[in-house]
Parts: C-alpha cells; sequence; structure tokens
C-alpha cells in the first residue's frame, strides 16, 4: 500500500489518501477560505477538528461542526468555507 499525498488551492488543503478494508479515505487539514471542489463519487466527509460550512449545489449552506459528517452525491459541484484551520477525513464510496 502507498500513501498518497493530495494538495489543492495553492497549498491551502492537503491530506493524505490511504486504503483501509478496500475503501479509499483521505485524512486532511483546510486552512482558512473558501473552495470549490467536483466529485465524481460519493463522499463521506467527517470534521475531525473545527467546522465546516458546506454549500451543495443549489442548496443553502449548511455548518459541520467536530464530529459530524456531510455527504455529497456522486458528481455535484460543492462549495466548502472554513473560518478557522479545521482536519477531516473522508472516505470515498
Amino acid at each position: 500500500m502507498v500513501i498518497k499525498v493530495n494538495e489543492y488551492m495553492e497549498g491551502k488543503v492537503k491530506s493524505l489518501g490511504a486504503e483501509f478494508k478496500g475503501e479509499r479515505f483521505t485524512a486532511g487539514v483546510m486552512l482558512p477560505g473558501q473552495y470549490r471542489f467536483k466529485t465524481d463519487q460519493e463522499e463521506h466527509i467527517t470534521v475531525t477538528v473545527g467546522e465546516l460550512n458546506v454549500r451543495l449545489l443549489r442548496e443553502s449552506w449548511k455548518k459541520a461542526s467536530q464530529g459530524e459528517t456531510v455527504i455529497v452525491p456522486p458528481g455535484v459541484g460543492f462549495d466548502l468555507r472554513v473560518d478557522e484551520t479545521l482536519s477531516y477525513i473522508c472516505f470515498y464510496k
């Protein structure tokens, strides 16, 4: 198994990717800012430290605090707003 290093948004979002029992996941850190992502597969983003504001395409902003999970459907664009540095775990389904 190889650990993959990911860097996005000019280094403001970084993660390490691996597999657990056949499921891909990343564990990462986001610095304050607003970011737009698109996913090809379902993502389960769990906040481990801090708070994350999430807006799926055509929906209103929702807040996810430490321990809460946001599920992003496949093929959907979504915005993330981070007010303070946070960490997360994301499982890809």
